[in-house]
């Protein structure tokens, strides 16, 4: 007997990559590159290696769409997202890299780029700090 289960197609599975870091890219990035032209602008502009365990993340002008890149073992992943409406809150600046500003990408964590994902400021005054407890503090139990 097959149960009703089995019958429900499978949902797609998804890997979910875990980065060490994660790089925005200031401003505007043209978003018609794609892999290559990414990695290009990573390595040459960035001075960053985009085989690295890092999430390297671009927007477009508009900052309605965004592209984030990152390397898996053998492949890279290209992810893509585009708003319906709404925009991201991109911070400002120059994409091109290290220029003159002294600008190069910038250095969040998983969180901030959560919220950044979510519509929300990447500084969030009443967002609780992360709380990192030391190991065998001498407490008995």
């Amino acid at each position: 007997m097959i149960s009703a289960s089995e019958l429900r197609p499978a949902q797609p599975q998804v890997v979910q990559p875990q980065p060490v870091r994660v790089y925005l890219a200031r401003g505007a990035t043209d978003l018609r590159k794609s892999i290559d032209g990414l990695c290009a602008l990573v390595s040459y502009s960035f001075e960053l290696d985009p085989m690295s365990a890092s999430l390297f993340v671009f927007c477009n002008r508009d900052r309605d769409k965004l592209k984030i890149l990152y390397w898996d073992n053998n492949g890279f992943w290209l992810l893509y997202r585009r708003l319906e409406t709404g925009r991201f809150r991109w911070p400002r600046g120059t994409a091109s890299g290290k220029g003159a500003s002294g600008e190069g990408p910038l250095l969040i964590d998983r969180r901030q780029l959560q919220w950044l994902l979510d519509g929300l400021d990447l500084e969030q005054k009443r967002a609780h700090t992360p709380l990192i407890l030391a190991k065998n503090r001498g407490e008995t139990g």
